[in-house]
């Protein structure tokens, strides 16, 4: 076993998507963490898979915490693209009343999971005149122009594009091609020029009267647009899920950077699906889940938070009722463990072994966590530890001083899951 003193100034080491490679996370400055999380598109409810992303992203500024950083975090609504437009003229209403009803539930929900509120919620109609800023640069520079009123990037005037996802521009076309919708496939790659700013030919659709046109911002812009509104030109650290690796974030890269001129961000971090019964949601299939599904049916925040974060953020994860049946009993028993640990029954000595356990406790789960967030397996090997404690206070040989330590120790990495003490409303 490693001595304590290796794991006195624990670190974080994270697979970063832009390098594709493992590296210790070092911000720009010092304890201060700059954090942009790609948030909803409010045009329809959040199901559980991406309040999984949600939840990733909060345990990666609860651990960050953890480690002592002052945590920045920015988070985005994105409440004008064409799927909300079209949602809303679904529903015979506007944008502005759809998207403000998705926000309110979003909002209460996050509360409901126990996801720590972001420093920073900013929706794209917030941030407009900034996007304006920056695609009158771009098309000053030259990397952005017009074409039938809509203006377009131009991905090969920007060096190293799609760097994040790995593009090969060997294969991009010599035919000029462009692609207007905000809306794409998320596997496939659109090989052209992608809009900027669309016109406003419909009067239907969310205008602006801008220098560049009337029009609305793209997708793509709106989230250069609230970074550098709330954050600047530079943070430490992106996140979103897997679909926002094919494109979108190598879209958002090309546009700060051709903007500003300087590195936007050094660390990406991707979440990946979780499907239900092995196929992705959607509501074609009729097989999505949404957190109060599960809450009718009698479980427990703490149950449903825990099966989102026992497994590997980058990896798939399968929702299936037998595997829930599992984790819940599974965090059940490790809180009913913990809680009688921590009771004081007038015990003055613990045995030996019992201080060991202690020091584990903390160093398993810094060890486990440090390790690009192996949440999973931090989780199992201060259940073991739990385990054993159990046994031993069942026996009389844990002090009420030592049970004590305990509860602070599990207070304080409780901080980080939110499942071990928190009580589900």
């Amino acid at each position: 076993m490693n001595s304590y003193n290796e794991y006195a100034n624990p670190k974080l080491s994270i697979y970063n998507s832009l390098t594709k490679k493992i590296e210790v996370f070092t911000p720009r400055n010092n304890k201060k963490v700059k954090m942009f999380t790609c948030g909803p598109s409010i045009y329809r409810k959040p199901h559980i898979g991406n309040y999984r992303t949600f939840i990733f992203e909060d345990i990666l500024q609860r651990y960050l915490e953890y480690l002592g950083y002052d945590v920045i975090r920015l988070l985005n609504f994105t409440d004008i693209e064409d799927k909300a437009i079209d949602e809303a003229k679904s529903k015979g209403i506007t944008v502005n009343e759809l998207t403000k009803k998705i926000a309110e539930i979003f909002t209460e929900e996050i509360k409901v999971l126990n996801i720590k509120s972001p420093t920073y919620i900013v929706r794209s109609t917030e941030t407009v005149q900034e996007a304006i800023k920056i695609i009158s640069k771009l098309l000053e520079k030259g990397y952005a122009y017009y074409y039938k009123d809509d203006i377009y990037f131009e991905p090969t005037k920007f060096p190293g594009f799609g760097r994040l996802y790995g593009l090969d521009m060997s294969k991009w076309p010599k035919k000029k091609m462009r692609f207007k919708r905000d809306n794409y496939s998320n596997n496939v790659w659109n090989f052209g020029d992608f809009i900027l700013w669309h016109s406003c030919k419909d009067e239907k659709y969310p205008c602006w009267d801008a220098s560049i046109g009337r029009g609305w911002p793209a997708w793509n812009v709106q989230d250069p647009g609230i970074i550098i509104h709330s954050l600047g030109y530079q943070v430490d650290i992106c996140c979103g899920g897997i679909d926002n690796r094919t494109m979108h974030h190598d879209y958002n890269i090309a546009i700060m950077e051709s903007y500003s001129g300087v590195e936007f961000c050094p660390y990406w971090m991707h979440g990946h699906h979780l499907f239900v019964n092995g196929k992705k949601m959607s509501k074609r299939k009729g097989n999505i889940l949404y957190v109060e599904d599960l809450i009718n049916k009698g479980y427990t925040i703490s149950e449903i938070r825990f099966f989102l974060i026992y497994g590997h953020y980058s990896e798939r994860m399968n929702f299936t009722f037998n595997k829930f049946e599992k984790s819940s009993k599974k965090i059940n028993e490790f809180r009913k463990m913990s809680n009688f640990i921590i009771n004081k029954n007038s015990v003055k000595e613990s045995s030996i072994k019992v201080a060991e356990l202690i020091d584990d406790l903390s160093r398993s789960f810094e060890i486990n966590m440090g390790n690009n967030l192996d949440l999973k397996n931090a989780f199992d090997s201060i259940f073991l530890i739990i385990d054993q404690l159990y046994k031993l206070k069942k026996e009389g040989n844990i002090s009420d001083k030592d049970s004590e330590t305990i509860s602070n120790k599990l207070h304080k990495i409780d901080e980080v899951l939110k499942v071990i003490f928190t009580y589900d409303s």
